[in-house]
């Protein structure tokens, strides 16, 4: 395991420049000290708001397509270049094992640069409403897409590539200047991105700036500047709901992308193993740290042992461990904090009454957690409920009727939850699962374990799971504003 890494440095106003103290990065597959970030405070926060600010009155920045374009490709061809050492860095930081690097993890968010710089030459930031009679004359009219500002990007510890490129490449595609801040827990994988651009792009000094910060005062700068017109988050609901109240003191267009509780729906007629299957390796994606993982599965009562019998038998077989293995499919918990949260949070759901059928057990040395499932889980418990972000599992029965709507307890369920972000339903009929997916209220959803993630999927959530969306035309549409002109027809 690598346990060294380059200390970063913070990308102000073109400059890459260190700050007064800095704190640690541990890998969180041995706890060890791989590198240190600058502690970015306030007042750097001040001066990356201010760069953004300045780079987007003063320079063709925002009217520049074809610059905007160009600088897109470079970066796309800087991430190519330098992809192995980011892969290293992503591996060692966030803990992800080296197989999902080639997934969402690394290559797909550098694709996702790719899919914007091929978008940004043809897409119509205009469109022609005609002529229209009024006030005994003849008036031209068109509508024009332009850049909303200055952006604030703050972004989680889970997968920090994918998030950080999610961002920032729509929101420069538009025109507009962003001010990007990593998380705590991974501030060297966001900072080597702020040191590419620097040193491989062309991209102009204030347009983008990336920070790393140990505490909240530099968010709360991001997030209530006046001269920043934008904030888009990824994180917590919680988190998102302060970030809102925030934004509000200023009017600031606000995009959150925040917890999920997602539902597997198990119809009567479904491939049970093969469900069952998916369920199991989707809990245990990224050791379970994702917004839009199925945690609960919803089964046939009468199904219920069968399918927590044939889930255990395949958590048992999941290979967890040293994440640059190409061969682990589970590495660790981000920190120490997170694998309490998650172990606590199961304690309490066995003390309400549901079965710990495997799992539930801290492995050393780093931040492990054996994946762990839950059964006969009571759909209102806290287990049901709150957002685990870990790798843990909750089987719960619903109850099929023997009338025209036998999903509708299963759907009743699904529903149950203030969160929306995605959900799966598998069944024999691609037609009835579809009919069932439409009825559970989520951003995305899964049929009989179809994939929608792509460049060109918006990704966002209903409900307290998030406001707008990320990726495809709905992603570029977060930065732009619009205006309309009228002029005295010829």
């Amino acid at each position: 395991m690598t346990d060294t890494a380059p200390d970063r440095r913070l990308l102000i106003d073109g400059r890459l420049t260190t700050a007064t103290t800095t704190f640690a990065s541990l890998n969180p597959a041995t706890g060890a000290v791989i590198g240190h970030a600058p502690d970015a405070g306030p007042a750097e926060a001040e001066a990356a708001v201010a760069a953004a600010r300045r780079a987007f009155d003063t320079t063709a920045w925002a009217t520049d397509r074809d610059f905007r374009a160009h600088c897109l490709d470079q970066l796309h061809r800087t991430l190519v270049a330098h992809k192995e050492e980011l892969r290293a860095l992503t591996v060692a930081e966030v803990g992800a094992p080296y197989q999902l690097t080639a997934g969402p993890q690394l290559e797909e968010p550098i694709g996702v640069v790719r899919w914007y710089a091929d978008l940004l030459p043809a897409y119509e930031f205009s469109r022609d409403l005609g002529v229209v009679e009024a006030r005994g004359a003849r008036h031209r009219r068109w509508v024009e897409k332009e850049a909303a500002g200055v952006v604030s990007a703050i972004i989680p510890y889970n997968y920090p590539n994918q998030i950080a490129l999610g961002k920032i490449t729509p929101a420069l595609a538009a025109g507009c200047t962003v001010v990007l801040k990593g998380a705590p827990d991974t501030p060297l994988v966001t900072l080597a991105l702020g040191e590419l651009i620097a040193e491989h792009t062309d991209i102009p000094a204030g347009v983008v700036n990336i920070l790393s910060s140990s505490g909240a005062a530099a968010g709360e700068v991001l997030t209530t500047h006046p001269d920043v017109d934008v904030v888009t988050f990824t994180g917590s609901t919680a988190t998102g709901r302060r970030i809102m109240a925030a934004a509000s003191g200023t009017v600031k267009r606000v995009f959150l992308e925040l917890g999920g509780k997602s539902a597997m729906v198990l119809l009567d007629d479904a491939d049970f193993q093969t469900a069952s299957m998916t369920a199991a390796y989707m809990s245990c994606s990224h050791a379970g740290q994702g917004c839009a993982i199925c945690t609960r599965l919803l089964v046939p009562r009468e199904r219920h042992d069968e399918v927590v019998e044939t889930v255990a038998q395949a958590l048992s077989r999941i290979p967890v461990g040293d994440p640059t293995d190409p061969t682990t499919y589970m590495g660790p918990l981000i920190s120490e904090r997170q694998r309490d949260k998650v172990d606590a949070m199961v304690r309490r759901a066995v003390a309400d009454g549901a079965k710990l059928v495997c799992g539930g057990e801290r492995t050393n040395p780093g931040f492990f957690y054996r994946p762990t499932l839950l059964a006969g889980v009571d759909p209102d418990s806290e287990i049901a409920q709150e957002e685990v972000f870990g790798p843990v599992l909750s089987v719960i029965a619903y109850d099929a009727e023997d009338n025209h709507d036998d999903a509708a307890d299963a759907v009743r369920i699904a529903n149950n939850s203030v969160y929306g972000l995605s959900g799966a339903v598998f069944s024999a009929s691609e037609e009835r699962a579809v009919n069932v997916a439409r009825r559970i209220r989520s951003g995305t959803f899964s049929i009989n374990g179809g994939n929608y993630f792509a460049p060109d999927s918006p990704f966002g959530g209903y409900k307290q799971s998030g406001v707008g969306r990320e990726y495809g035309l709905e992603g570029l549409a977060e930065f732009l504003e619009t205006k309309t002109f009228g002029a005295v027809a010829k």
